[in-house]
């Protein structure tokens, strides 16, 4: 799959999901791109999910038209997101166009 990650998404999750292409908005130059503008040019340059922090992502778009999915990391630390690199991947597989999943990320 081809996985974009937002901003807050710690860049080295990128290397614990080795069976998918991933570019971050910094590789794109779009780190200075709305969420409306972004999930516009993603679409357009074929990215399947946007992996974002953003938790008011769901309330600021509607995504029901949308052909991405979006997962959203409920934590930004590097030291709790490798942790759940299997859970992320899990919703990654799982979240069809239109859809947000969240994932929980605190380490108990």
């Amino acid at each position: 799959m081809k996985l974009l990650f937002d901003q807050g998404t710690p860049a080295p999750l990128r290397n614990l999901l080795p069976e998918h292409s991933v570019d971050t908005l910094a590789d794109k130059g779009w780190s200075d791109k709305d969420n409306g503008e972004l999930l516009d040019l993603a679409e357009r340059e074929g990215y399947d999910v946007l992996v974002t922090t953003d938790q008011n992502l769901r309330h600021q778009q509607n995504l029901a038209d949308r052909q991405i999915g979006v997962v959203v990391l409920l934590a930004t630390a590097w030291s709790e997101v490798r942790l759940r690199a299997s859970e992320i991947s899990q919703a990654i597989a799982s979240v069809r166009p239109g859809e947000i999943v969240e994932v929980p990320i605190r380490v108990e």
